[in-house]
């Protein structure tokens, strides 16, 4: 807050000093000066425009002020008509305005120390305009009106950006004296420029093709043609009679130095009193610093002792926990021999897994029991220091208390530190509200990737996407095959291959579904188990991800069951490794497949044909060839019978046994032996990529298929897009 009061102090003497200069131009007897400079204004006030207006004023001074506009809302130029000198110097004005014209009478102009960077073309309607200072702004070209200034003789234009020139200022018989910077002119040359006003004036003479006269030969005819005095007598008087108020004004401007300059010495007496105050009570502080740094050294040797106690503690425990692990260890060993059956051996592992959440549980209770000692600990050591600190803030206060000064400055760097305080609380909840949405990211990215490979290592998933792998490859094959054969006029093939189309494509589309359908009841299992997970347990995701990576195959289990590896192997091959589940609950071996026949095998769940059929030959053949039975490679024709009937097989459960044209062994050729079949109908130019289904073809690549409404081979409309992706 004290700040502030330093600030409204200055504003308010410049609105006093406002005041008292307009209140001082409307007395009688005021000469013709408004001086309202160094009042920290913004914009000039309309009365400041009135009274120029009413009262006539000759001189108007605005310099040191903040202005951005020079003409207020509501006013004009024309209210100044009467002015002859305008200062406006150290100002933040960015251009004058457009209808300074206006000012017929100005004679001195004084814009140094700006941001102007254009001038307007009304200025060179200053005829009587002898003194022009730009000096210090950003004026990077000049206008060329400035040739029309016919009584101008000083003109400043240093520090500024400007290059070049404009060559009517060769018109200006009157400029004395021209000030730029020379180093940075291109136009007229730096080396013209160095020469002073004589050489520049004759060389943009030079350029305009007109002849050089010395200013002295035309000053006098325009000091004659002025319309504002009679006679050279009147100017002389009147120029003297400036003179002398300028004199006065300087005079009243250095008076207010000099007090400036006494205020300054008293003000710097003062500042240096305050400092050997302050020094003073910086050394009384670094003292008491010192003691409490030196208590709070002894606090940390406590405290770090403290701590050392209770890591020999944590680890005396944790040698505790791994003694328990060992012997658990040794126990589930042995349960693990004993009990054969897979439900005890699940029920053992549900219970060990019961014992590690209890051990984990008893080591957060000893950590968190620890963790609350330690901060009970810190918290009355704390509040020992608090006592200590408040304690010596009394005998500090009491101290202070001889002089009021230093109080108040104390008080303000307390404020301050208690600000920092507050800006350091701040950035720390910030971190930790960062840290919080951080970690809520990475329990998202952790359910995403553990959603992934659940669909990935689930078997009926991959078990429908091959059956849509080999579903693709047949209509692939048959489209192949359509295309080639298209032009013998084979109706009775194409009727087969149409049917068979049909077949592939029903079941193709049965098989997408079945496919979102388990999809969906995989999410639905995932958002169960998001469901019953502990809201407080961290990482869930992650542990759930690594028991799926940890888990075994769905056909290792088997094989530890007890289902024959021959048998295993036959139904991989097969691509019917959902039914293990239903050979191994019934326990159905080699001798019991010999003397089964298809019905029974509908009976227990494996109701596609091709299936029980290649199991009932290999059972029997194992049986007449026991010695050949483990490497005997299953015949040809049962391999196409088998391949025929992979496409009937459910994704879910079990379906009706399909129709004898689904199990027709493919009859088209594999894609090597079909040349020029492999290529889009449309461009020929990409291989194939696309199934347009319900029809089935697959006879053009992505990029042609896009703008296809329609099938190329069979003009059936396109419902459906199917994306090929090779291995």
């Amino acid at each position: 807050m004290p700040l502030f009061f330093k600030k409204r102090k200055p504003s308010d003497d410049s609105k006093k000093r406002l005041e008292y200069q307009l209140c001082l131009s409307k007395e009688a007897g005021a000469d013709d000066i408004l001086d309202i400079s160094g009042c920290e204004l913004t914009e000039v006030p309309a009365t400041a425009f009135s009274i120029c207006k009413v009262l006539q004023k000759k001189v108007f001074i605005l310099h040191g002020n903040d202005l951005k506009s020079l003409v207020p809302k509501g006013c004009s130029m024309a209210s100044l008509a009467t002015l002859k000198v305008l200062d406006i110097h150290e100002n933040k004005l960015s251009s004058l305005p457009d209808d300074i014209g206006q000012l017929k009478s100005l004679q001195v102009l004084n814009a140094e120390k700006n941001h102007i960077k254009v001038l307007p073309d009304s200025i060179g309607d200053l005829r009587l305009l002898q003194t022009l200072n730009l000096k210090g702004n950003a004026l990077s070209q000049l206008s060329s009106s400035l040739g029309h200034l016919s009584s101008l003789r000083t003109l400043d234009l240093s520090e500024n950006h400007v290059t070049e020139l404009p060559t009517a200022l060769a018109n200006i018989r009157t400029l004395e004296c021209l000030t730029l910077d020379a180093a940075q002119m291109s136009f007229p040359p730096a080396s013209v420029c160095s020469g002073g006003t004589e050489v520049i004036q004759r060389f943009l003479c030079s350029e305009l093709g007109i002849e050089y006269c010395p200013p002295s030969q035309y000053l006098l005819p325009v000091l004659e043609s002025d319309g504002c005095v009679e006679n050279q007598d009147c100017i002389d008087g009147e120029a003297v009679a400036w003179q002398s108020k300028f004199q006065d004004y300087e005079k009243r401007k250095e008076q207010k130095h000099q007090e400036k300059l006494e205020f300054e010495r008293r003000l710097e007496e003062e500042q240096r009193e305050h400092t050997q105050l302050f020094l003073l009570n910086s050394s009384r502080k670094e003292d008491i610093l010192q003691s409490v740094k030196q208590e709070q050294e002894r606090l940390e040797q406590g405290v770090s002792q403290q701590q050392r106690a209770l890591d020999a503690e944590r680890r005396r425990v944790l040698g505790q926990v791994r003694m328990a692990e060992t012997s658990i260890s040794g126990r589930i060993s042995c349960l693990l021999l004993e009990n054969k059956r897979q439900r005890k051996s699940t029920e053992f592992l549900q219970a060990l897994e019961e014992d590690r959440i209890r051990m984990e549980q008893l080591t957060a209770v000893t950590q968190e029991e620890a963790d609350s000692l330690r901060k009970r600990e810190v918290a009355a050591a704390m509040q020992k220091m608090l006592s200590e600190s408040y304690s010596m803030r009394i005998l500090q206060e009491a101290c202070e208390t001889r002089r009021q000064s230093l109080v108040n400055e104390t008080c303000r760097s307390m404020e301050s530190l208690e600000k920092k305080f507050d800006q350091v609380l701040s950035l720390q909840q910030l971190d930790k509200s960062k840290a919080i949405t951080h970690i809520l990211q990475e329990e998202e990215m952790q359910k995403a990737a553990f959603e992934a490979l659940q669909l990935q290592r689930d078997s009926m998933h991959g078990f429908i996407r091959q059956q849509i792998r080999l579903i693709e490859a047949e209509l692939k094959q048959l489209t192949r095959l359509e295309v080639k054969r298209r032009d013998l006029d084979a109706e009775n093939l194409q009727e087969v291959l149409s049917d068979q189309r049909v077949a592939l494509t029903d079941l193709l589309q049965q098989l997408l579904k079945q496919k979102d359908q388990r999809e969906t009841e995989l999410r639905h299992v995932l958002t169960e188990m998001e469901l019953k997970s502990d809201s407080t347990q961290q990482n869930y995701w992650m542990i759930q991800y690594q028991r799926l990576l940890d888990s075994k195959p769905l056909s290792l289990r088997m094989q530890e069951a007890g289902v024959e590896q021959g048998l295993v192997t036959l139904l991989c091959k097969l691509s019917a490794q959902h039914y293990l589940p239903v050979i191994a609950h019934h326990h159905i071996t080699t001798e019991a497949l010999c003397h089964m026949t298809t019905g029974d095998l509908s009976k227990l769940g494996i109701c596609e044909v091709g299936i029980q059929k290649a199991l009932l030959k290999w059972a029997k053949e194992r049986i007449s060839s026991p010695a050949k039975g483990a490497c005997k490679v299953m015949p040809q024709e049962e391999e196409e019978e088998a391949a025929a009937a992979l496409p009937s097989a459910p994704a879910m459960t079990p379906s009706p046994p399909v129709s004898p044209a689904l199990s027709l062994p493919p009859s088209t050729p594999s894609p090597d032996d079909t040349p020029g079949a492999s290529e889009c109908v449309v461009c020929m130019e990409k291989e194939p990529h696309v199934i347009f289904l319900p029809c089935g073809h697959v006879c053009c690549c992505q990029l042609c298929s896009d703008a296809l409404q329609t099938c190329p081979l069979c003009r059936s409309d396109i419902t459906q897009r199917v994306r090929l992706y090779r291995n």
